[in-house]
């Protein structure tokens, strides 16, 4: 986004969000993907032993239903689901799935990104149809699009004929991204984690008879993380790196 900015060049984005994405996930599809992914028969077949007549029960205001079926979806709570969703994805985007940066995707969370308003529409249709034929759903409320760079004239994204709401900033995997390219909100987001990390240790780091290298190891250990923690991937501007030093510089 950065070299986009630089380059006053446009960048299109749409995040994706899937709706109920782990308890839509049918499992003949989830069989399926596995022998496809090369997992060993006798693994499909322990998972399929562990989802067999998996039966639940709804709690209400009056009491608790009687059980169930189910019969759709990955276990919730379980260590396994996450992975075995991975493979799923994978599987299911293979058709469409574009190297990065065009696509990028973290469990459920997908991003289409394309130098043009009406590529990355398309890409998102041919996701749609990727995923809804395969038993997911593309949420029309909770999908996004946001234009780096925007020109005026630029237009919205359409799927399947209904407006994908446009929006100036998303947070994406926990980072703000916005739509000037810029991450200034971040910065402030991640100085103000450094300082509740500061208090929670204040006692400590301003205790005149602790050591300035205990003092330099807690604020090393619980502080500077919080402040940093994913910075590593954003281009920092001279103005934001100051930002972060006038706040390191007030809390020692």
């Amino acid at each position: 986004m950065e070299k986009y900015r630089d380059g006053q060049r446009e960048l299109h984005c749409v995040f994706v969000d899937l709706e109920k994405a782990y308890d839509r996930v049918p499992r003949e599809e989830l069989w399926y993907c596995m022998r496809k992914s090369g997992v060993a028969e006798k693994y499909v077949r322990v998972v399929q032993d562990m989802y067999e007549r998996s039966r639940t029960v709804v709690r209400c205001a009056v009491g608790q239903t009687e059980e169930f079926n189910v019969e759709v979806g990955l276990h919730q709570g379980s260590a396994l689901s996450p992975f075995l969703f991975a493979i799923v994805m994978d599987q299911l985007s293979e058709e469409v799935r574009q190297e990065s940066p065009w696509t990028m995707m973290f469990a459920d969370d997908i991003v289409i990104c394309s130098e043009s308003r009406e590529q990355v529409e398309e890409n998102l249709e041919r996701w749609r149809f990727a995923l809804e034929r395969r038993g997911m759903k593309v949420s029309r409320s909770k999908t996004e699009y946001m234009c780096v760079n925007e020109r005026e004239g630029s237009g919205t994204v359409r799927l399947q004929g209904e407006e994908v709401k446009k929006v100036q900033e998303f947070k994406y995997l926990g980072s703000t991204v916005q739509s000037n390219g810029e991450c200034g909100k971040e910065v402030k987001k991640r100085v103000q984690e450094g300082w509740n990390g500061w208090r929670k240790v204040s006692g400590v780091l301003c205790d005149q008879k602790i050591s300035a290298r205990i003092k330099g190891k807690v604020y090393r250990t619980v502080v500077r993380p919080a402040m940093l923690y994913d910075l590593e991937t954003v281009s920092l501007r001279k103005r934001q790196e100051s930002e972060l030093e006038v706040a390191e510089l007030k809390m020692l």
